[in-house]
């Protein structure tokens, strides 16, 4: 079979990618191992500024413009409902935080983001006596319930495989690589953390950072939108709520610790006054680099191997605006932006 992209890894970027070569009427092929992908434990938040500290995101209002079109569309096609528009309520701890908002609404890269008027409505059982800042253009992508729909779908159009790929079996020609009965005449590596296994790339610096999340259940709340304080509290229905997230940079296992269980807790209860119950406590590494900017591009030796990977924890965004330059680079010419070009390892590191 003689396609145009096999695509290695299922989660997020993959299947951005894949729903890129849709769009453009390219013949892929998905392979799936059903291996540690982040994807399956993401918060999903998507929102255009750095919360901690109200500062704009690189290329915030580029990638919401093709999220807000990319999700819709695959929803309708779909049947499914995974993309959710929700406000985001950032609680203030102090004056000092209060200022640092209203610098933020001054700035031309964040004020189109920012209500520039303290928000002191009350919300049940959330108390703030510094008020909240409301972020625009906010919500939430169902990551979990977006790969299992959209994997579902591929599968039946035969057009995803779910088999341990091996490296050794890959064929590297100049003009096209083969795998098994597949001739490709690209290969995209769309694997999360597990870059580190792959031969072609794991020379590069995907660092990865463990986080962890709760579902909790809260019959008291009634939230309709998404608060942030230590820790970001989403409601997705049924009075049930995602708590998250933690950062762990040392601990690259898939394992849930009770470590984290309690930063999350104490997390939660500083912020709402109502009684919960914990549902389901979840694990995964986010595919982070050191320099906090994405892999994408070609190999330095292979010119038909490329990757799309370091997403980090602003994928939801970050994906199909990732995977709509990739593509636009291979079958357009078009140069990637030097912040997300993975050559700019190559001359750090030697490479010819």
């Amino acid at each position: 079979m003689k396609i145009d992209y096999l695509i290695i890894g299922g989660g997020l970027a993959g299947l951005c990618m894949a729903r890129q070569c849709q769009q453009r009427n390219k013949s892929f092929v998905v392979v799936e191992d059903n291996s540690r992908s982040s994807s399956k434990v993401a918060g999903g938040m998507f929102n255009p500024v750095v919360l901690k500290r109200f500062t704009s995101i690189w290329e915030s209002q580029a990638q919401l413009d093709i999220a807000y079109s990319f999700y819709p569309r695959l929803e309708s096609e779909l049947h499914f409902k995974f993309f959710h528009k929700l406000p985001i309520f950032r609680k203030f701890a102090s004056i000092e935080e209060q200022n640092n908002w209203f610098v933020a609404c001054d700035q031309t890269a964040t004020a189109p983001f920012l209500n520039p008027s303290i928000v002191h409505q009350s919300i049940d059982n959330i108390s703030s006596s510094f008020g909240f800042g409301e972020v625009y253009h906010t919500g939430y992508l169902d990551v979990s319930l977006f790969v299992k729909v959209y994997q579902e779908y591929l599968q039946n159009n035969h057009l995803l495989i779910r088999a341990h790929f091996s490296y050794e079996d890959l064929q590297i020609q100049p003009s096209y690589s083969v795998w098994k009965d597949i001739e490709a005449k690209s290969v995209i590596f769309a694997e999360g953390f597990s870059l580190h296994h792959n031969p072609f790339f794991n020379f590069l610096p995907l660092d990865g950072t463990k986080g962890e999340l709760l579902y909790v259940k809260i019959p008291n709340l009634k939230l309709k939108s998404i608060v942030k304080s230590s820790v970001f509290l989403i409601p997705v229905g049924n009075d049930i709520y995602k708590v998250g997230a933690t950062y762990n940079w040392q601990d690259k296992t898939d394992n849930c610790t009770e470590e984290a269980k309690k930063e999350l807790i104490e997390g939660l209860e500083d912020l709402i006054d109502s009684s919960y119950e914990i549902i389901h406590h979840l694990a995964g590494i986010r595919p982070t680099v050191k320099d906090r900017r994405p892999l994408v591009g070609a190999h330095y030796r292979y010119n038909n191997l490329y990757i799309l990977n370091g997403l980090g924890t602003r994928g939801v965004l970050l994906g199909p605006y990732l995977a709509e330059k990739l593509i636009s680079f291979i079958e357009d010419n078009i140069s990637l932006d030097g912040n997300i070009d993975v050559k700019r390892y190559y001359k750090k590191l030697q490479l010819k």
